[in-house]
């Protein structure tokens, strides 16, 4: 049942703008399926749902999305600090960081977990990102590059 109930709300989600609680219940409910307002809790917090902006002051739910351009976001401000240069060649992204700071940033690179990254090695200060194509390496580079000039107003 349970199963069936978050196939539901991926549909549900993937068709409609719900911002509460409340009415992704009563969809369900509309739809056959019961839920209380734990039950909805953790369907939310299973499925790795977030409520997003709709530009209007508002928000309603929707599933993270997964690219190359958008996981990068979660390489965070601190670890971009550390990172002095980015620069490209061909699927490979090399990043240069401050010292001793490599293994961290590769971290957070690794926790991106995108089928666009195959891997990263980190050294003391260097760390080499094989992407899966030049254009990915591009995009990846620009990220970062975006990111270390926002960190730094």
């Amino acid at each position: 049942m349970k199963k069936q109930r978050q196939e539901k709300i991926k549909e549900i989600i993937e068709n409609c703008k719900i911002d509460t609680q409340d009415e992704l219940i009563n969809r369900l409910k509309a739809c056959g399926f019961s839920a209380t307002q734990a039950t909805m809790s953790r369907d939310i917090r299973e499925l790795n749902l977030t409520k997003i902006s709709d530009g209007k002051n508002g928000y309603y739910y929707a599933f993270p999305k997964i690219a190359a351009n958008n996981d990068i976001n979660k390489l965070n401000a601190s670890l971009t600090y550390l990172i002095i240069s980015v620069n490209c060649a061909m699927n490979i992204v090399v990043i240069k960081t401050h010292p001793g700071m490599a293994q961290a940033v590769a971290t957070g690179i690794d926790n991106i977990k995108s089928d666009d990254i195959l891997g990263c090695v980190a050294g003391d200060d260097t760390i080499i990102v094989v992407t899966t194509d030049s254009d990915v390496a591009q995009i990846i580079g620009a990220k970062i590059k975006t990111m270390m000039s926002e960190v730094t107003k």
